[in-house]
């Protein structure tokens, strides 16, 4: 089974409209909302894969109701409370403050484990690659035909986040790159460790993943995968 989020291919939504206007943010909130998410990562409690596994596991009726940004911030009021950082009744005091049915009152002092902003400036400038210099050897090569797994390939936890969509797995393909070893999302998302794996880009006929709903015979996509996704096609 697959979370509300893993739409892409499915029938009955339509062609995806294009994009004339160029703004970057519908609304100032918006802004707020993508700064404050990632000033939050500057604590250190989560990593990205967990902040996109949050979005995800956003009950479905809310993820259907939801704009783009109010997903995000939902999220990180779930990351905030699961981490210890806040409470529910800090979150639900926030709100009170926002529409102004409650007055605000001192802050309270900083404890000692406060992020500074120096240090959360210097979160957002460093650069944090996830390739890995040790991993398994890769199993496959440019050229290689391959096959996704049929179903979730997350075995640690049930229901939990990866990379593969829906609509890409049981699918042949061609790898026609090797990206060298990166963190697995799989595990990363959970707090389990990294785990890093090859990756590789693998190449879909179009026809192979939407059969005759492909709009041209020669279309195809390319998809980032990691090892444990992928089998090789022997014949």
């Amino acid at each position: 089974m697959s979370r509300i989020h893993d739409m892409g291919g499915r029938f009955g939504e339509g062609a995806i409209p294009d994009k004339d206007d160029t703004t970057v943010f519908q609304h100032h909130w918006h802004a707020t909302a993508l700064a404050v998410t990632i000033t939050s990562g500057s604590l250190g409690r989560w990593n990205i894969d967990a902040g996109r596994h949050a979005r995800e596991a956003l009950r479905p009726r809310d993820y259907a109701r939801f704009s783009y940004y109010e997903r995000w911030m939902a999220a990180l009021a779930d990351l905030l409370v699961e981490r210890g950082i806040l409470t529910s009744d800090d979150i639900i005091r926030a709100a009170h403050l926002a529409e102004g049915t409650i007055t605000p009152t001192a802050p309270a002092p900083l404890h000692d484990k406060a992020i500074r902003a120096d240090a959360i400036y210097r979160s957002q400038v460093t650069i944090a690659p996830y390739t890995r210099d040790t991993g398994p050897n890769p199993l496959f090569q440019p050229g290689d035909r391959v096959r996704t797994a049929s179903y979730s390939p997350n075995t640690r936890v049930h229901g939990g986040h990866t990379r593969l969509p829906t609509y890409a797995m049981g699918r042949t393909g061609t790898v026609v790159m090797r990206h060298g070893t990166h963190v697995l999302p799989d595990s990363n998302a959970h707090f389990m460790g990294e785990a890093p794996e090859p990756l590789y880009a693998i190449e879909f006929a179009a026809r192979d993943l939407w059969d005759d709903a492909a709009e041209d015979a020669g279309d195809s996509m390319v998809l980032d995968l990691w090892q444990s996704y992928l089998e090789k096609v022997t014949s």
